[in-house]
């Protein structure tokens, strides 16, 4: 068994050039061959997001606590709510992050191809994307 002590995984503040806002990112694991997998908890302040993104095998977001936005291109924006999982298809252009007023975390779990290849990062959501209205919850 090999155990993964959080002190040794400091909180990453997320890099500018693919989020909008203050992101933190706590490594939960990254996949070693034969693994493909990773996971993140990701901490969105209010109003921060993610750049547009895909992933070649998909993404899963499970929601942790806070109100959230995710949107695939083309699509209406929805919200997610602790305990929500979005599962958001492979290669699909997407974003996600917190409500205008709410902070967000979520766990975003994904895995690399054969090619170990990962997520391919776009153009940041403008304000007004982001500001569209949300699709009713039910």
């Amino acid at each position: 068994m090999d155990i993964k002590r959080a002190g040794a995984r400091p909180t990453k503040m997320a890099p500018e050039d693919k989020f909008t806002g203050s992101v933190w990112q706590d490594e939960v694991l990254v996949g070693e061959d034969p693994s493909r997998m990773r996971a993140t908890n990701v901490s969105f302040s209010p109003g921060a997001r993610t750049a547009w993104h895909a992933h070649p095998v998909g993404q899963t977001l499970y929601c942790v606590s806070g109100i959230g936005r995710v949107q695939l291109e083309g699509e209406q924006v929805q919200e997610l709510h602790p305990g929500d999982t979005a599962m958001i298809p492979p290669d699909t252009r997407h974003w996600h992050g917190a409500a205008p007023d709410r902070i967000f975390v979520h766990l975003a779990m994904s895995e690399v191809n054969d090619q170990r290849e990962g997520t391919a990062w776009f153009e940041k959501v403008t304000d007004d994307d982001y500001g569209k209205p949300t699709a009713a919850i039910g």
